[in-house]
């Protein structure tokens, strides 16, 4: 059986594929033929993904099977295409294709009407597809075509409602911050490329496991990481993701959740074998996604719109997972990738499910009570925000504290510290969030919520029971089955702590217990805290002015040199150019009044220049006698 499940794989990318040529060739105009199509080729692709995971887990540590074909050669570059099966991306497959079909149906109710409708279910195939095609690739060279495809798509779906000015600038933005990311990803390839000689990642794990030039490998990780650093919204290459908001809800909860943001923490999991050969690269990871983690928790608390709140969280997990692997817990990484695409995917669509009741309203301070109309999404949004919190037993706090674990033992207490504090940040704006807005005194958002259609409910339902479970994989009821499975021989495992599993969960709670004394017990005034720390609340508010730095920047620095090089086209080359066509153009005037066609004319000329030479020749023999 296994042995022609996993050679057609290909199957499982290949399928969305298609749904999205066929919608856009020939089904574009009938929405529900559309919609069913997408939604029938992801959940077959889910159907794929389940065998082929259980044939990859069937044997101890994994079956790995890879299928590789040459597709170009020339002298000095082959570029093959493949198939890579291992315990990574039987993961992954499970969690894209699961994630997505739960989506796109949802998207039914969420879309219905929208005159975008079939476009709306093309492009959301062609985004599961890219991002399953990258996570099946054997070789650098076709995860970065399918890398590529990725960022196209996200560009498609943050923008899709391009009648606002606001979903234009940020699908730009998304697209011009990735292309930063993605030239020093392109760098690192094609230096892999020139000292290597070879992008496929078995091969490349055998040449740098004997490689020991860091003069090379430093440069080489560091660009290489350039790649995540944009796909994952990591500092500084962080500002597109909350402008991501602007697409529809459906589509923040699959990037945010499974593809695009994904992709950037798979890469790095997929080539640990090299970041964990260079020290300095694993520590330039922890450090930047400890940054990110914190920078952006601590944002998250003064935003008032409810997908910011999610998307600023995002930000502080993918912080997380990335330190994970930073400090070589590339299990726990993962494991956090896993746990987190469930709960945040539930997260963002039960927003959605707010901002449809609440007729597209987003902020939170005009809501609240919403809990006495919308009791499915009120406690399936809960459940997703205590596994956020990393509540027991829940999904969250299993991966969560695999991270504080390895960070601990790490040996670097700062970052343990850190990812401490974010714990209790990230509980305190999940249920700032919660109080206000599903349990707020504001009579306006009671007045007028409706609970949603169940296509809309179920899929919340259903991510809220995994949200729940998920976790227990890595739990010592299935005893640790995730990192059994999911480890690589440079990453560090650590044992469990009963000591950090109890203080993560008092940290959690003493957020939630702050929340609660401010945002519903009103114990403490959150107006008199905010204008007590009115310099804070605002640096908070308006996310430390990164964006205006970069607006500053972009002004003076690149619009200034645009400018500078625009003088220089027009006065210095257009004025050499247009200078030599004058100078030509009036010799041509005058030279033309030699041309009078007389003989007599021509034999003058012609004297004349006989004579000249005889001069010159003169001139030149008596130089030399002298």
């Amino acid at each position: 059986m296994y042995e022609f499940i996993l050679p057609n794989a290909w199957l499982i990318a290949l399928l969305p594929f298609l749904a999205a040529a066929l919608i856009f060739i020939f089904v574009h105009r009938w929405p529900g033929i559309s919609a069913g199509l997408s939604i029938f080729a992801i959940m077959t692709s889910f159907v794929l993904s389940i065998p082929v995971a259980l044939a990859v887990f069937a044997q101890e540590g994994g079956t790995v099977f890879e299928f590789s074909t040459r597709w170009l050669s020339m002298p000095g570059l082959n570029v093959d295409m493949g198939l890579l099966l291992d315990p990574l991306t039987a993961v992954m497959l499970i969690v894209v294709t699961s994630i997505a079909s739960l989506v796109q149906i949802y998207s039914l109710g969420y879309m219905k009407g929208d005159p975008g409708f079939s476009s709306y279910f093309a492009y959301q195939s062609l985004f599961a597809a890219s991002m399953l095609g990258l996570v099946v690739a054997n070789n650098f060279g076709q995860m970065f075509v399918f890398w590529e495809l990725v960022g196209i798509c996200s560009y498609f779906l943050i923008g899709f409602w391009f009648g606002r000015d606001s979903a234009k600038n940020a699908a730009i933005k998304a697209f011009v911050t990735n292309r930063v990311g993605d030239f020093g990803f392109l760098l690192g390839i094609l230096f892999l490329q020139i000292v290597f000689g070879t992008l496929n990642f078995t091969g490349l794990s055998q040449e740098i496991a004997t490689y020991t030039n860091m003069a090379v490998l430093i440069p080489l990780s560091i660009l290489l990481f350039f790649g995540p650093m944009g796909k994952s919204a990591q500092f500084p290459l962080h500002v597109w993701l909350p402008d991501a908001m602007e697409g529809p809800t459906p589509v923040s909860a699959l990037i945010h959740a499974a593809t695009m943001v994904a992709a950037g923490v798979y890469l790095v999991a997929r080539a640990f074998f090299i970041f964990s050969a260079v020290p300095q690269a694993m520590t330039f990871i922890a450090i930047i996604g400890a940054i990110t983690a914190i920078f952006a928790a601590s944002i998250a608390m003064a935003q008032n719109d409810i997908k910011r709140i999610l998307a600023y969280s995002t930000l502080s997990q993918l912080g997380y997972m990335m330190m994970a692997m930073g400090v070589g817990a590339m299990t726990a990484g993962m494991f956090h990738l896993m746990t987190h695409a469930f709960f945040k995917s539930l997260l963002f669509l039960g927003a959605g499910s707010v901002i449809v009741a609440m007729h597209e309203e987003q902020d939170i301070w005009k809501m609240g009570n919403l809990y006495k109309k919308m009791p499915v999404t009120t406690w399936t949004f809960i459940i997703g925000a205590l596994a956020l919190c990393g509540i027991p037993p829940l999904s969250g706090f299993w991966s969560k504290d695999e991270i504080l674990l390895a960070a601990y033992a790490s040996g670097n207490l700062g970052l343990y510290i850190l990812g401490s504090l974010v714990a209790f940040l990230t509980a305190f704006y999940m249920f700032r969030l919660i109080f206000v807005a599903f349990f707020g005194s504001n009579s306006y958002g009671e007045e007028k919520a409706h609970e949603n259609s169940p296509v809309m409910t179920v899929p919340l339902i259903i991510l809220a029971v995994a949200a729940v479970l998920v976790g227990f994989v890595n739990s010592p009821l299935m005893h640790h089955a995730f990192g059994h499975f999911i480890k690589h021989p440079a990453g560090i495992q650590p044992e469990p702590s009963t000591a950090i599993m109890i203080s993560s969960t008092l940290i959690a709670l003493a957020g939630i217990g702050l929340a609660w004394l401010i945002y519903q017990k009103k114990l403490l005034s959150h107006e008199a805290l905010r204008e007590k720390f009115s310099g804070i609340y605002q640096l908070l508010k308006n996310k430390y002015y990164i964006d205006e730095i970069y607006a500053r920047f972009g002004e003076v620095l690149v619009y200034g040199a645009a400018r500078a090089m625009f003088w220089f086209d027009i006065q210095v080359v257009n004025g050499l150019v247009n200078g030599i066509a004058f100078l030509t153009g009036k010799s041509g005037e005058t030279l033309r009044y030699t041309e009078d066609g007389q003989v007599q004319s021509y034999a003058s000329y012609m004297m004349a220049g006989v004579l000249i030479m005889v001069v010159l020749a003169l001139i030149a023999v008596e130089s030399a006698l002298l």
